[in-house]
């Protein structure tokens, strides 16, 4: 979910930016009318967007972290077994004839 006070102070910024002439208190609710409408056009567009949650991507790079941890344990691991494959004395090498 996005947070909401930040798109209420990015339609504030907007509506500071009305040309002086219409910031005279006479046009105090023509403002809050653009800032309304600045935040409902925000909150639209946002909306649409594929978003998550800072909390929803520090839980998927904790995850990513803890994966990447256990590839390198495993990639060791099978190197390790490699290693040890390659210096034992072959029991018993494979056979290329078909067994029947």
């Amino acid at each position: 979910m996005i947070d909401l006070s930040h798109i209420d102070d990015l339609a504030r910024r907007l509506s500071s930016l009305v040309p002086p002439g219409l910031r005279g208190e006479s046009s105090r609710e023509l403002r809050d009318e653009l800032q309304q409408n600045f935040k409902s056009v925000l909150q639209t567009g946002l909306g649409k967007l594929d978003l998550v949650t800072r909390e929803e991507f520090e839980v998927q790079r904790a995850v990513l972290l803890r994966t990447r941890e256990k590839l390198d344990e495993l990639q060791r691991a099978v190197a390790t077994l490699e290693a040890q494959l390659g210096a034992a004395p072959a029991a018993h090498p494979p056979s290329s004839a078909p067994h029947h």
